[in-house]
């Protein structure tokens, strides 16, 4: 058996017993640890933890893994923010430049000149019954179209999640148109700029999907461009990342690029008088100060 539930009185024992202080009241250890849950904070002590038995380090406070747990939600927040700019002015770049090529086909996502085979293949996985009931706007194009199988891409690619319309973008079969639609954002490399945005969409889903964002990974390196610079060379981590959200966001808007970088900046800072979340923001995000 993996492990057997336990009431919050013994949650608490056990944190004890494992050497964490708890320096709040114990109405509010309780509280947080029934609101939180005692799973999802420990991603956010885990940092303290020195060995297998989950020990904590000497001096290791509740309240600290209570801070970087809300430290992760406004992350969370302010990245989804800016992650939705790029999300819109994605779609809206690949479907403009797409449908004004092929102004016949204005479903050209299951056009097999347009699109690879194997795309068209999955198309049901996004355009199913359940899509077509649960978006008023393609519901609407069917009531009043119903002999069309597909609502036109412009109304279509609207509901497809990021992650559905990068792999659009990904399917067609003309280079050049996209690379038109990558010059957009100043990369110049077709391949760099699909590993750009697959960066991008990961850190949105792990935003949208509640996933630890202090200790984030990328699956894969994020390719290198002349006008970025990774801290540490790391680029893999939570801030190159985050560089290459800037990076095309400022081909989208500047100011925006600014305010991210702004509100990036605010709020790291408001814990840089925590030595214990300072050290893991500059050490696991990534973030120097």
């Amino acid at each position: 058996m993996a492990g057997i539930a336990t009431d919050v009185d013994n949650q608490i024992l056990k944190l004890q017993e494992r050497g964490m202080i708890l320096d709040l009241e114990p109405e509010k250890v309780k509280e947080i640890l029934l609101d939180i849950g005692y799973y999802r904070l420990g991603f956010y002590w885990h940092p303290f933890e020195i060995n297998a038995s989950h020990q904590f380090q000497e001096g290791t406070l509740f309240s600290n893994a209570v801070t970087l747990y809300y430290l992760d939600v406004d992350l969370r927040n302010l990245l989804l923010k800016y992650l939705n700019r790029i999300e819109i002015n994605f779609r809206t770049k690949l479907v403009y430049y797409v449908s004004n090529k092929y102004k016949s086909s204005p479903t050209w996502f299951i056009n097999p000149r347009v699109i690879n085979h194997s795309y068209i293949k999955t198309i049901g996985k996004y355009y199913n019954d359940d899509f077509k009931r649960t978006n008023k706007t393609i519901k609407l194009h069917h009531s009043n179209n119903i002999n069309d199988l597909y609502a036109p891409a412009w109304k279509t690619l609207e509901f497809f999640t990021f992650g559905a319309v990068l792999k659009t973008f990904k399917s067609l079969l003309d280079n050049e148109l996209k690379l038109k639609i990558a010059n957009q954002y100043g990369v110049l490399n077709l391949s760099k700029f699909i590993n750009l945005f697959d960066t991008i969409v990961y850190v949105r889903n792990t935003c949208a999907h509640g996933g630890v964002l202090f200790d984030f990974m990328t699956p894969k390196g994020i390719a290198l461009l002349p006008s970025i610079s990774f801290n540490g060379n790391n680029r893999h981590s939570l801030d190159s990342a985050i560089k290459i959200i800037s990076f095309v966001l400022k081909s989208i808007s500047n100011e925006r690029k600014n305010d991210l970088e702004n509100d990036l900046n605010a709020l790291f800072f408001k814990h840089s008088e925590n030595e214990a979340i300072k050290e893991i923001i500059i050490n696991k995000v990534g973030y120097q100060y």
